[in-house]
């Protein structure tokens, strides 16, 4: 959630995020930040870090945006509900998780209490979509690989 609030505050994000808007403020901003635009070293070096920072920023947002998650909706509903879980990782309040149809999503907001109860349950898979398939602000992190 750290991380999600860290974003929004650099693209003065408040409540849902709009993609248009976004856009429009990450083009301004990486014009603002673009490492060529200074002469010292230091400030270029400087700028590069930001500017990393800024894209990192844009990607993620467009990857929980409502919009995002409405056109890929049907895609998660056939992960969550056909796939079993194949890996799972937490660390401070993110949980993620890897299905067997390949891809990955990261659940924020899930914390140590409730992550221990998914590690321990009987199904993985059962206790995911009644506690945190549904119930959490998720995205999809790494799309499935092509299997040989």
């Amino acid at each position: 959630m750290k991380r999600i609030n860290e974003y929004k505050k650099l693209f003065k994000v408040e409540g849902e995020i709009d993609l248009k808007k976004l856009k429009t403020t990450y083009r301004g901003l990486v014009k603002e930040w673009h490492p060529d635009k200074f002469q010292d070293e230091a400030e270029k070096e400087e700028a590069g870090e930001v500017s990393q920072q800024i894209i990192d920023g844009y990607h993620f947002l467009v990857s929980i945006a409502p919009e995002t998650k409405e056109s890929n909706a049907e895609d998660y509903h056939t992960t969550i509900t056909e796939s079993q879980v194949a890996d799972f990782f937490h660390k401070s309040m993110r949980l993620e998780v890897t299905f067997t149809d390949g891809n990955t999503y990261e659940y924020f907001g899930v914390n140590h209490k409730l992550f221990n109860k998914f590690a321990n349950s009987r199904s993985l898979n059962n206790f995911g979509k009644r506690n945190i398939f549904n119930s959490y602000l998720y995205r999809k992190s790494k799309k499935a690989s092509v299997m040989a």
